[in-house]
């Protein structure tokens, strides 16, 4: 029986735009309810409707959005939001590396949109195949993006009938998330590592009571997984 689309002539899959959405849509599900906070919690913050949806739309980075409204809030100041916000997404410049074999063979335009694109999300759907193809991040990135600003949107048409949207606890999606992105590359010797120190370390951090648990925990992991990577490499 002859295959179909998403499916090449030898019947490998094709990595297309439409290869790229279907992979990326675990991910896109498990962001709805944390576009919907961050759309709430940019009106409950104080912005206007337009100043809301261009935040979700030109920000684009979910951690981001959430600790700059908090930082609003909380009256910090320009320069204090935009150095946090910098460490915050620093991670993006590892990813940037790590995707250059692909995207220095594009147009300046495609890897400014690339660019744009990029999130954590992405890059962990990038990782499952060897080969990235400009139409296939395009897809996987831009189904992402619209899900996001749609269900920010969402948030903020909610803010205006739901008084505090943070009582539903809708911040649990960012622990489906990466657990999602876990599940994702646990094909990779690296980052079950990872993952298992990182857990471990969040219990042992926690039980010592310390603040920083969940952040150290992450630097733990990713410590152990380049280490691990470095004597390989041997």
């Amino acid at each position: 029986m002859m295959k179909t689309w998403p499916y090449s002539a030898k019947g490998t899959p094709s990595l297309g735009f439409w290869q790229g959405v279907q992979d990326m849509l675990p991910l896109s599900i498990a962001v709805i309810p944390w576009g919907i906070l961050a759309g709430s919690a940019a009106v409950n913050a104080g912005l206007s409707l337009m100043q809301a949806i261009g935040m979700s739309a030109f920000v684009f980075a979910g951690a981001a959005q959430l600790v700059s409204l908090s930082m609003l809030s909380a009256g910090a100041s320009a320069v204090s939001i935009v150095l946090t916000i910098f460490f915050l997404t620093s991670q993006h410049f590892i990813y940037a590396l790590h995707l250059r074999d692909e995207a220095v063979k594009l147009p300046l335009a495609k890897r400014l949109c690339l660019g744009f694109l990029l999130t954590d999300e992405l890059y962990a759907t990038a990782m499952l195949t060897d080969q990235r193809p400009y139409r296939y991040l395009l897809g996987a990135g831009l189904s992402f993006y619209l899900c996001w600003v749609g269900f920010s949107i969402a948030g903020i048409g909610l803010a205006a009938m739901v008084p505090d949207l943070s009582a539903f606890h809708l911040e649990f999606s960012i622990v489906v998330i990466f657990l999602v992105m876990a599940v994702l590359l646990l094909n990779n010797r690296l980052a079950i590592v990872g993952v298992c120190v990182s857990a471990l370390s969040a219990a042992v951090f926690s039980w010592l009571k310390l603040e920083a648990a969940i952040v150290l925990a992450g630097l733990c992991g990713m410590l152990a997984a380049a280490w691990l990577d470095w004597k390989g490499s041997r």
